[in-house]
């Protein structure tokens, strides 16, 4: 869901990911239109960041 949020709205993964200053950089690239593909596919990266550090995290509490 995540994933397809970055794509749509790139300024918003980043407030439900915990990182609001990349939110509010990631919303003035998103102004331009110029500047929407890269953010969209520097949101889907975090998103993916994400869920790895998620995943290191749920492993080493093992």
């Amino acid at each position: 869901m995540r994933l397809l949020i970055a794509i749509v709205l790139p300024w918003f993964v980043f407030f439900t990911i915990g990182r609001p200053f990349a939110g509010i950089l990631c919303l003035l690239l998103q102004i331009t239109l110029i500047g929407w593909l890269p953010g969209a596919i520097w949101a889907a990266y975090a998103v993916s960041q994400y869920h790895t550090d998620k995943k290191i995290a749920q492993a080493l509490k093992r």
